[in-house]
């Protein structure tokens, strides 16, 4: 388990060393036997040591003396529905958070939209942090998809590993950048539905290839 724990520490630090959140906003997870580990409530991340991070079982248990991120519950409900998510990543990064104040997906006006498995990324409808409800929103934004933004909050994005949704997770903050510097301009024109589904086959190869 220390090895996962060094993991969770790692990318938990990298979000604010990659400028993806400041300070000890957004969370970190991997799943691990019946359940995942997660970052802590509140703590910055510069502080993190093992002893830190929670173990949550698929159930929603963990030791009560300590304190997982008040957003375990969305954590939960994704490893429980995406049976191919083992590590999840979620930030407050500038560009999606901004675009997610408009309630506003991203569309296809870039191909590497497609990196995130769909025709665009959803935005999921904003409630409450750490309630079910938000749950609830983001498995819908998520389905068949990778990554989501959330109203009025950040983004999200998983992978098989860490390393595979943090690059989404930078990927996404920097088409969300692209995008609203696009809407600036006006309208940008969007690539077809052809098109894409064209870029998604390519899509399932672009790491290997």
């Amino acid at each position: 388990m220390n090895s996962q724990k060094k993991e969770v520490i790692k990318y938990a630090k990298m979000l604010n060393d990659k400028k993806l959140s400041a300070l000890r906003s957004g969370n970190i997870s991997l799943r691990f036997k019946n359940g995942f580990l997660i970052t802590p409530s509140g703590q910055k991340y510069s502080s993190l040591k093992e002893k830190d991070i929670v173990f949550v079982s698929l159930k929603g248990e963990y030791n009560k003396k300590q304190k997982p991120s008040s957003e375990w519950r969305f954590h939960q409900d994704i490893y429980f529905s995406k049976k191919n998510a083992n590590a999840i990543v979620h930030s407050h990064s500038t560009n999606a958070t901004a675009l997610s104040t408009h309630n506003k997906k991203i569309p296809s006006f870039h191909y590497m939209v497609a990196l995130a498995g769909g025709v665009d990324i959803k935005c999921a409808k904003y409630a409450t942090y750490g309630t079910r409800e938000l749950s609830k929103n983001i498995l819908l934004a998520l389905k068949n998809r990778t990554a989501c933004l959330l109203a009025n909050h950040g983004q999200i994005a998983f992978g098989s590993t860490l390393s595979e949704a943090f690059e989404l997770a930078e990927e996404v903050d920097n088409l969300a950048k692209q995008y609203i510097k696009a809407l600036v301009l006006g309208r940008p024109k969007l690539l077809s539905l052809k098109e894409m589904k064209k870029v998604l086959d390519k899509s399932k190869t672009y790491k290997k290839g």
